[in-house]
């Protein structure tokens, strides 16, 4: 059973600035590069749908991988993502990350769950695997690139 995680794109953005920084369009972008990068939503089989408050004017991220985005237009955000859950023909199968209190009531009062955004944001970090008895975590060549870019700003 393949799941649909929806997502509050500026909750989850404001919640996590150690990871994303600049203007709204770059942490919109970097929270789809952390998805599609780092699978917090788990299985590919599952539908993901980030949902941003204003109108589309980057088109570009529509085609970033499996991830859809959406802008709520002329309503909230939150409005946007509590319609969305009642219209699912089975919302048990939906996922709503957002620490927004009246998101959660109105989710779980359909059948929703919702993921606090601690959570989503700990399920995206890099693993640490041993190999052969050392320490090997598996950062990303974003993930990295950033590391050494926060890294010169504090010795360089």
């Amino acid at each position: 059973m393949s799941l649909h995680y929806i997502l509050d794109g500026y909750n989850i953005v404001r919640q996590a600035e150690h990871l994303f920084g600049g203007g709204l369009k770059d942490v919109r972008v970097q929270l789809v590069n952390f998805i599609n990068e780092n699978k917090p939503c788990g299985s590919s089989n599952n539908k993901v749908t980030v949902v941003f408050d204003g109108r589309a004017g980057i088109s570009y991220l529509h085609d970033k991988g499996p991830v859809a985005v959406i802008f709520s237009q002329d309503e909230s955000a939150d409005e946007r993502i509590k319609r969305m859950v009642e219209n699912l023909p089975n919302p048990k199968q939906a996922v709503v990350v957002s620490d927004d209190r009246e998101i959660q009531f109105s989710i779980r009062a359909a059948g929703a769950r919702s993921m606090p955004v601690a959570e989503f944001l700990e399920k995206g970090q890099p693993k640490v695997k041993f190999v052969k008895g050392r320490l090997k975590s598996e950062l990303s060549s974003s993930q990295v690139a950033r590391i050494n870019e926060e890294l010169k700003k504090l010795w360089l």
